[in-house]
């Protein structure tokens, strides 16, 4: 019997090492987040087929700048949308706070560079005490969050009508910047949101509020019996979710110049929020979800937006489709997530 040198020794199958194989590579492609990246892919390459075949420019650089500029505001009330969800909650009030934001902020600027840090400021105030209204009256008044949100969104609503009826405000050119300059073809508040995403994935990923959120939403009377302050966690989460309406609140009165009471509404961006975080995986019941798949549905929103416009899509007809591609991919999702279950 001859011995076998360490060269000529068998490797290990591939199969045994962790984390790789087929079996890992189906795991990681099962996951909801990268699901949502590769959608996005794919509705990119498909959006510049068609519009490519209609004549026009898809992946040039100013429509791609125009489909990231797109991304900001969304995404940074669909990154706070994500928290309160994972908690098993909602907040409807999202849109009149951003537009309620903007108008404070430009109103408290005035034109004058010397009050922006004071307007800053201000917003997030607001912001934080709208958040934390919204937090006590679900957990303290046990009001579901969908009336208790709603509720809150009609005083905004009230208190905007009654003493707006149309822009108000300046925002010196300075502050404007944050909404128009770039870093080459980046915009400069895309590093903004990419700030407050990684901030947001490391409270959810690395911090014990992250990890009592999950649990929250997964079944509260279990978190509670371990030990977890369910109420506090739920207040937390509406904070920052206000928080983050405020930064994107402070992003539009830049893009616009100034306070606009339809900033939010128009936009949509209570149900568009909602509509990104759904699309990135994130289960409504709480519980389960991420800020990366969050913020792959928010880039599919935008994408499917500059593809419609580009083939001048009757915005009624636009928002029909858009409803039917949201449909269809929650759709696909819960099916794939019944089937792994059944494999399991």
């Amino acid at each position: 019997m001859t011995a076998t040198s360490p060269s000529e020794a068998p490797l290990p199958a591939l199969a045994r090492r962790p984390g790789t194989g087929a079996g890992a590579w189906r795991r990681r492609l099962a996951d909801p987040a990268v699901g949502i990246w590769l959608a996005a892919l794919g509705v990119t390459l498909l959006g510049w087929i068609v519009v490519t075949a209609r004549g026009g420019e898809f992946l040039t650089q100013p429509n791609i700048t125009g489909i990231l500029q797109n991304c900001v505001a969304l995404g940074l009330i669909a990154l706070g949308q994500t928290l309160v969800i994972l908690t098993g909650s909602l907040d409807l009030s999202v849109a009149f706070l951003a537009s309620l934001g903007t108008l404070v902020a430009a109103e408290t600027m005035a034109g004058q560079d010397g009050n922006v840090v004071l307007a800053v400021l201000a917003v997030l105030a607001l912001c934080t005490a709208v958040g934390l209204a919204n937090g006590l009256i679900v957990t303290g008044l046990k009001v579901n969050a969908f009336i208790a949100t709603l509720g809150v969104a009609l005083i905004l609503r009230g208190w905007i009508e009654d003493n707006y009826t149309g822009p108000a405000g300046a925002v010196p050119a300075t502050f404007r910047r944050l909404g128009y300059d770039r870093v080459g073809p980046v915009p400069l508040a895309v590093l903004l949101l990419a700030a407050v995403a990684f901030a947001l994935w490391f409270v959810c990923r690395r911090t014990r509020l992250g990890h009592h959120m999950y649990a929250t939403g997964g079944d509260e009377h279990a978190a509670r019996l371990s030990g977890v302050r369910t109420r506090r966690t739920v207040v937390a989460a509406h904070v920052l979710c206000s928080l983050c309406v405020g930064v994107a609140a402070l992003f539009l009165a830049a893009r616009f110049g100034a306070g606009s009471p339809w900033a939010g509404t128009e936009a949509s961006y209570d149900l568009e929020s909602i509509a990104a975080v759904v699309l990135g995986g994130t289960i409504l019941a709480g519980g389960r979800g991420s800020v990366v798949g969050t913020l792959g549905g928010v880039m599919v929103l935008a994408v499917l937006d500059s593809v419609f416009n580009q083939l001048a899509v009757d915005p009624f007809f636009k928002n029909v489709l858009r409803g039917v591609i949201i449909i269809a991919a929650v759709a696909v999702y819960t099916r794939r997530r019944r089937s792994a279950r059944r494999n399991a």
